[in-house]
């Protein structure tokens, strides 16, 4: 969140998990805290494994190596991957 792309930003969503460290009221008013503009979105319960199925994939065939130029070049790259 230091770098200028996430801290100017006006929002930034921060998808996580259900566990233990990320759930409740706390947890979302420990990240407003820290970060005002950024917003905690949670994966759905019943859908845990299928996250960290999708988001393996995701990590070992789209974005790895992360040596994406920009924010830019990461977000096209998804975005074709998911539209592929």
């Amino acid at each position: 969140m230091t770098r200028p792309e996430y801290r100017d930003a006006p929002r930034v969503f921060v998808i996580v998990d259900n566990g233990s460290d990320h759930r409740g009221k706390a947890a979302i008013d420990r990240l407003a805290t820290a970060h005002p503009n950024a917003i905690m979105i949670h994966t759905p319960v019943h859908a845990s494994w299928l996250n960290q199925i999708f988001f393996s994939i995701i990590q070992k065939i789209v974005v790895t190596p992360n040596d994406f130029a920009s924010a830019d070049a990461l977000r096209d790259t998804l975005l074709a991957f998911v539209n592929r």
